[in-house]
């Protein structure tokens, strides 16, 4: 019985492509202004020198590195907030997540995105503001994600046994991980996306077959 689901975010909740159409362009065009402004950032501490050389090949070869994470998201809030950015959720995700919520099943987010970019992004969703449907959210601070620790420290985290938790995640390395920590998982094979089916793991094309798969409410 699941009684937990932690989920990624790109390439499972939302299309690779709003990440590197909309989200890292949008952050590319603003990071030297946001360099100018903020050159005090306590996420450019760990940024070696010359900065937005740095930053900008870290986004160009989308290194999964904690400082840059933290300057992107204080980007997209501007733009979320702004009306700029809207977060782009697949449409069968909303109505799943709520009837796993009203079920009493609960749910978490771990993404290599920063934690207030996760909520910007579920925050302002063509459906709303999900963020209220998640009791928690992980990012790289708790470790990497293709590290089985890091999936162990989120489910001492969140209470419960590994086996009751769920991980949802399109990336086959991911799942390896969380699976060595006796989470649950199920990979996430969107055809928009385009990963290569696991066969290690349970598949579904969308959090419906999620639902089917782990006996869990659904449409």
């Amino acid at each position: 019985m699941i009684h937990s689901i932690i989920t990624d975010i790109e390439g499972t909740t939302t299309p690779i492509s709003f990440v590197h159409r909309v989200l890292f362009p949008y952050a590319r065009e603003r990071l030297a202004g946001f360099l100018a402004q903020s050159p005090d950032h306590p996420a450019l501490a760990d940024v070696p020198a010359p900065k937005l050389e740095t930053l900008l090949g870290w986004i160009d070869r989308d290194e999964k590195i904690t400082s840059l994470k933290t300057i992107q998201g204080e980007i997209w809030k501007q733009g979320y907030e702004s009306g700029e950015l809207q977060g782009e959720i697949y449409p069968d995700v909303p109505p799943t997540l709520r009837r796993w919520a009203r079920a009493g099943i609960r749910l978490f987010v771990y993404s290599s995105g920063s934690v207030p970019a996760q909520k910007l992004l579920f925050g302002h969703t063509p459906e709303g503001d999900l963020t209220p449907l998640f009791q928690a959210y992980f990012d790289t601070r708790v470790g990497q994600k293709r590290d089985s620790s890091s999936y162990a420290a989120i489910a001492r985290a969140i209470g419960g046994t590994p086996k009751e938790t769920l991980f949802l995640s399109d990336v086959e390395a991911e799942l390896d991980a969380a699976a060595s920590a006796g989470l649950a998982t199920c990979q996430l094979v969107r055809p928009q996306d385009a990963p290569v089916p696991s066969k290690q793991h349970k598949t579904a094309s969308d959090f419906d077959g999620v639902a089917k798969a782990f006996g869990l409410p659904g449409a």
